[in-house]
């Protein structure tokens, strides 16, 4: 019973871990969106100024 009551609660700890894994990886995957968004965004506008300055 002891036994079981154990594994049960690695079971739980286990899947809590994973979990917490799980968002940590969404959040650096979101980080890094908003990272390449804000710098496609800075180039695009550079982009804008040079055609802008050679018309």
């Amino acid at each position: 019973m002891y036994n079981l009551m154990n594994e049960d609660l690695a079971r739980a700890q286990m899947s809590a871990r994973l979990g917490e894994a799980q968002q940590l990886r969404e959040a650096t995957r979101m980080a890094r969106a908003r990272r390449l968004s804000r710098k496609a965004e800075r180039a695009a506008q550079q982009a804008r100024l040079a055609l802008a300055r050679a018309l």
